[in-house]
């Protein structure tokens, strides 16, 4: 009745000018109260607010300065550089760094090994522990629990670097790229994620594609994989930061300078002090008087991390979704 007598006076013709009803106003009057109460409540910064705030601007500023300091190194003159000071801005501004990284073989053959393993790796990677991921997501897969234990097992046990190394001699992976692929192919921690996510897709969906006829690779790669893009994203991520920064595997196991890795030319360039080549020839002796090996090694490593700045974006919206999926529903 309430209603009724409410939706007549609004429609009445008294109000058809605009004019608000009695109640209309004391409704408006308890949502703006509403309002300011809450704008109060979100205004008002407590000692504890103030801290956190301060913390996290300081938390920020030690994570970004370093970046900061290696750009303004990559920028500076490198004889410059080496007098020391140069902290907030380059000194002696110049780009001959980064024109002898452009002109220098070693550092792209070692981006192209690296943009390599990077790409085959986390394909690979991801498409083997995603198999893996699937299978132990079923509960009726035979000895199911064996296999849980035993995955657990490795992530608490390793052979060590010797019986390590004794194996992949064996396999005949030393001095081979395929050395960079197939040791670190699979995953225990990334394959316990996904499999969490893998038992969180409703049942009823493999069930439904079951009764049309399909299998189980057919469900795999039409229904789980389309579904599973939160969690590929995320550890396709960890996949790709690690090949892209690891060079212990070239370190031990390659000794052909063609297949090493740019993480592991920059090394050796800043511990063997060696300056990059010029680029035979091409630049000329006034820019290789203006260099250090520490100045180039920094622009390289600037040139190194705008790959994975380009990619992280793209990534980042399934990064939290899917590490909180696979926490929840483990």
């Amino acid at each position: 009745m309430r209603v009724a007598e409410l939706g007549k006076s609004c429609f009445s013709p008294e109000n058809e000018a605009g004019v608000y009803t009695e109640d209309a106003k004391k409704k408006e009057s308890v949502q703006e109260k509403r309002r300011k109460r809450k704008f109060r409540i979100h205004s008002r910064n407590t000692v504890a607010d103030w801290l956190i705030i301060v913390f996290f601007i300081l938390f920020s500023i030690l994570t970004i300065y370093p970046v900061w300091y290696v750009i303004v190194g990559s920028f500076n003159n490198g004889v410059d550089y080496t007098a020391g000071g140069v902290w907030l801005w380059p000194r002696e501004f110049s780009i001959d760094n980064y024109r002898v990284v452009v002109n220098d073989g070693r550092i792209w053959q070692g981006f192209l090994i690296t943009i390599l393993r990077t790409v085959i790796g986390t394909v690979s990677s991801l498409l083997f522990v995603s198999l893996v991921a699937y299978a132990m997501s079923r509960k009726e897969l035979k000895f199911r629990r064996f296999f849980h234990y035993i995955n657990i097992f490795t992530m608490f046990f390793g052979g060590g670097l010797i019986p390590t190394f004794l194996v992949i001699k064996m396999l005949g992976l030393l001095n081979s790229f395929w050395v960079y692929i197939i040791p670190g192919i699979y995953s225990v921690y990334n394959m316990i994620i996904m499999r969490a996510f893998f038992a969180g897709i409703p049942n009823d969906l493999r069930e439904a594609a079951y009764l049309d006829g399909a299998g189980e690779y057919s469900i795999f790669f039409r229904i789980y994989l389309p579904l599973s893009k939160p969690v590929l994203a995320t550890v396709g991520l960890w996949i790709i930061v690690g090949h892209w920064n690891t060079y212990i595997d070239a370190m031990y196991y390659v000794t052909d300078p063609d297949l090493y890795p740019l993480q592991y030319v920059l090394m050796r360039i800043i511990n063997e002090s060696s300056t990059p080549a010029s680029g035979n020839g091409t630049l000329p002796p006034s820019v290789m008087e203006n260099i250090t090996a520490k100045t180039v090694s920094y622009a390289a490593i600037i040139i190194s991390i705008i790959p994975i700045l380009c990619v992280y974006p793209f990534l980042q919206k399934y990064f939290t979704k899917g590490i909180m999926i696979g926490s929840l529903k483990g």
